[in-house]
């Protein structure tokens, strides 16, 4: 039994790049409710908060960039070619890191948790855990992604996956190992065979909200799971004017990263809304709405939906990033309680690298403040 008895807890891990964040995001859309240890570790040292000056004080000044904070990069340098680094920066880190996790699982309303921590076996978080799932995939496939997707060049890349703890340990310890090496597809298919058989809990579907509406066809609301894929690519597509020809693939991929909400009036998808949540921020990057469809209902229907789920995962604010066509009509969003913010405004900074880390070229930023507590003060 976990650390937490109203809840079964999933611990997963799996070295560097082996796909952890985009099963995470999978478990999400089947009703858990996700944490991402590593992401948890970035905001215990930021300024101000309870890891920052003891990181500051074991390693210099050096690791701090121009305005202050403590530069990622440079401490990432630094560790993972020194063990002995690691070993005083995981000291710091951990224990907070465990305490924001503690506060997080006992807070959230859902049943089933999936903790995402690539540390998980080194401390004494998996003894925390009901189960204990490992991700898969084979070291071309890490150094690729870690190119491709942070940029990095091929020598630092090989460097940090063969600095790791070698993958078999986990493996060994596993109770459900997804391979996540081909496509999304496949891995769709295992966390879901492994969900359908190891998860004692189901949770129920999230419902259709109707929307009252004066027209003949009514508006109506609900999250997308993979099985409406191929609607989805094909609604970005039309809307896009085919600038964004999508495909189901390319969809299932994105449900690796983020979820959406479809919007019908009558049988028809006349809006998608795409939405992640991370680290205590939802993230809007993807507004579509058929120029039939009445803007203000469509827009208030898709929002309040993404709100709702978002609050349940105790998120503290909403960052929507809008194509200038939609962002010239201010006061559908003022309604909504958003307003046009530049990045360097917003008050917090996890929200303000949350805006930076996602905001797509040439939108415009909507800022909402969800909650007046924030969950982790000061973490």
């Amino acid at each position: 039994m976990s650390a937490w008895p109203d809840k079964h807890v999933i611990g997963l891990t799996g070295n560097i790049a082996t796909g952890k964040s985009v099963v995470r995001k999978m478990t999400e859309h089947l009703g858990a409710y996700g944490v991402d240890a590593d992401t948890l570790s970035h905001r215990t040292i930021m300024k101000g908060a309870p890891g920052y000056q003891a990181v500051v004080d074991t390693f210099g000044k050096w690791i701090l960039s121009e305005n202050g904070q403590i530069d990622r990069e440079k401490l990432g340098n630094l560790v993972f070619s020194n063990p002995e680094a690691m070993a005083s920066l995981e000291a710091i880190i951990h224990p907070l890191v465990r305490q924001a996790i503690d506060i997080l699982v006992r807070r959230t309303k859902h049943q089933i948790v999936v903790i995402e921590a690539i540390k998980l076996l080194e401390g004494d978080l998996h003894t925390l855990c009901d189960a204990i799932w490992v991700t898969d995939a084979d070291q071309d496939t890490q150094i690729a992604r870690l190119v491709q997707r942070r940029e990095m060049d091929e020598g630092t890349a090989r460097g940090r996956v063969l600095a790791q703890e070698p993958q078999a340990t986990k493996l060994e310890a596993a109770d459900v190992v997804i391979h996540n090496g081909e496509s999304f597809e496949q891995t769709w298919d295992e966390v879901l065979a492994a969900w359908q058989e190891s998860v004692p809990a189901k949770v129920e579907p999230t419902p259709v909200k109707h929307v009252e509406h004066a027209e003949e066809k009514e508006l109506t609301v609900r999250r997308a799971g993979p099985a409406e894929a191929a609607e989805i690519a094909e609604f970005i597509t039309k809307m896009s004017k085919g600038e964004r020809r999508m495909t189901r693939t390319d969809v299932m991929a994105s449900f690796g990263e983020k979820a959406f909400m479809l919007l019908n009036t009558g049988e028809e998808i006349s809006g998608v809304m795409g939405w992640q949540v991370e680290n205590l921020v939802v993230r809007v990057d993807d507004v579509l709405i058929d120029d039939a469809a009445p803007l203000g209902d469509a827009v208030k229907a898709l929002v309040e939906e993404v709100e709702a789920a978002s609050k349940e995962l105790l998120v503290e604010a909403a960052l929507l990033f809008l194509p200038p066509d939609l962002a010239q009509h201010n006061e559908v969003w003022q309604v909504l309680g958003f307003d046009a913010r530049a990045v360097k405004d917003l008050s917090v900074r996890a929200w303000q690298e949350a805006a930076m880390e996602s905001m797509p070229p040439g939108t415009v930023l909507y800022f909402k403040q969800l909650r007046k507590d924030r969950v982790l003060r000061p973490i």
